[in-house]
């Protein structure tokens, strides 16, 4: 993406602002009363012609005026990232009880942060992220089937029948098939058990390599099996208050994307597996991992309540969002939620 240089910065600011405000098409004339601008309507004109060509905003008519492109957007929430982090987040005031049950919790920051944002809002319950295998047992059943305890990250223990042909298959084999099975794969997660891995497992088990490989499949299980992702919603049918969203197939749409919550996993999902960003992360337009919620900003956080345990808040609204006021909240939320369920440290 282009550097722009302070003034297209300022002006460029100034359109999205007034647009997020308006929800109409900024003019030069519009632009040229912010105070601290001090520029001709003429020097504007020509400031935004070089923003459009950048690709930085669009001329949806034959009017004068102009709106901010998914670039323009893309560098106004990159620049109001920036901005926020340097602040000292204030605490909203929102108070929940700590002896309060999860569900209950969830459901009320749901439901705030509908209320404050006045867009759709989604939270998952916490649930275990990129589990690691801390011990795993075999342990022979009767002449056909092994059991394997897998114990994951967070003390998680998952019990896991094996049918397999177990004809030589003594104590001592069991006892060697453990200690490999531990020795390799003990502190690792599922991403991380490559086919080198898998390989030379196989290998090493010799003519027991087919029980190393059912008991792989049979942690891949474990880890995958979790239960069903519970998502909490609230505010669907605030999208109904912006005209570019409420048109009856995009509308329906989005409130069919928050009833059935299919397709809201596969936003959760994405969210998650990015390692690199596991504070706020914002999708807007296209960038969306939701089809349905191509015309939208979705603006995500993750939180974490430790043992590598992760849930994620969203906020779904037009492009033109209020995203200082949904940034805010998130950073507020997100900070409460972290700390809302862990052990008050212990006094020395």
């Amino acid at each position: 993406m282009e550097h722009l240089d302070e003034r297209k910065t300022k002006i460029l600011k100034a359109i999205i602002k007034t647009y997020l405000e308006t929800g109409e098409p900024v003019g030069s004339r519009t632009i040229s009363k912010y105070t601290d601008l001090n520029l001709s309507s003429a020097t504007i004109r020509n400031e935004m012609s070089d923003l459009e060509e950048l690709g930085y905003i669009v001329q949806p008519h034959t009017s004068a005026g102009r709106i901010p492109s998914d670039q323009g957007y893309r560098f106004y929430v990159d620049n109001l990232m920036e901005e926020k982090d340097r602040e000292v987040s204030e605490m909203k005031d929102f108070v929940i009880e700590r002896t309060a049950k999860m569900e209950q919790v969830l459901k009320q920051v749901v439901k705030m942060l509908a209320t404050n944002t006045n867009y759709a809002t989604m939270i998952t319950a916490p649930q275990y992220q990129q589990g690691k295998l801390k011990f795993i047992q075999l342990s022979q059943v009767d002449e056909e089937q092994l059991l394997a305890v897998i114990v994951l990250e967070g003390n998680i223990v998952k019990n896991k029948i094996i049918r397999t042909d177990l004809n030589g298959l003594d104590n001592e084999q069991i006892l060697k098939l453990n200690l490999l099975l531990n020795t390799s794969l003990n502190g690792l997660a599922l991403n991380q058990i490559n086919l080198a891995t898998i390989a030379k497992l196989k290998e090493q088990a010799g003519i027991y390599s087919e029980i190393i490989s059912k008991v792989l499949d049979a942690i891949v299980e474990s880890v995958s099996e979790d239960e069903d992702l519970e998502i909490y919603t609230s505010g669907a049918t605030n999208i109904f208050k912006y005209p570019e969203l409420a048109d009856s197939t995009r509308a329906q749409e989005l409130i069919s994307a928050f009833e059935e919550k299919q397709q809201l996993v596969s936003l959760v999902n994405d969210t998650l597996s990015d390692e690199e960003h596991t504070g706020i992360q914002v999708y807007i337009g296209s960038e969306s991992p939701v089809q349905t919620m191509k015309d939208c900003s979705v603006v995500t956080a993750t939180y974490e309540l430790g043992e590598g345990m992760k849930g994620t808040i969203g906020i779904i609204g037009p492009k033109r969002m209020d995203y200082e006021n949904v940034v805010d909240n998130l950073k507020t939320l997100k900070s409460q939620l972290d700390g809302i369920f862990k052990k008050p440290p212990e006094q020395k």
